[in-house]
């Protein structure tokens, strides 16, 4: 029998929410940590996570034989989980409903890597809102504004 190969690179975009600012400077690198062993744990190939107070950035080589939404579902609720554990957000810590999920060829991994690293000096440019609604765009979505995160008034 044949060998099965794959290569499915994703980049995930999810959300805490309310857009609340929880996952705090002092411990955010500890938790993205966490997060990469986590997406390890169920089977998949962590790249990079990284992200800003109030979202995630993850990408990762997907094991094709789970399913995306599976992947996201326990990945927001074993890192609730921790954040509960860890006591490092006060009072209830949620995942917004919802994420984005684009996909990339090994060529765009390098790009994507670095985009994904340099989340700080991407916000100083632009709010989570725009970058979000820019992927969608770029990757030609349809997509109602009701129906996206729980954006917050820009400041």
């Amino acid at each position: 029998m044949a060998d099965t190969y794959h290569q499915i690179f994703v980049h995930l975009i999810f959300a805490v929410k309310g857009r609340r600012s929880l996952l705090k400077k002092e411990f955010r690198q500890d938790f993205f940590r966490v997060l990469s062993s986590k997406v390890k744990n169920l089977g998949h190939f962590p790249i990079i996570v990284n992200g800003m107070s109030d979202h995630v950035h993850c990408l990762i080589g997907l094991n094709p034989n789970q399913k995306l939404s599976d992947l996201v579902r326990d990945l927001k609720t074993k890192s609730n989980q921790f954040l509960r554990d860890k006591d490092w957000v006060a009072g209830r810590f949620e995942w917004q409903t919802g994420y984005g999920a684009f996909s990339y060829s090994k060529s765009q991994i390098n790009t994507v890597y670095k985009y994904i690293l340099n989340q700080e000096e991407h916000h100083r440019k632009l709010s989570f809102k725009q970058e979000y609604i820019g992927f969608l765009k770029k990757f030609e979505i349809e997509f109602k504004e009701d129906y996206l995160f729980e954006f917050y008034p820009e400041e």
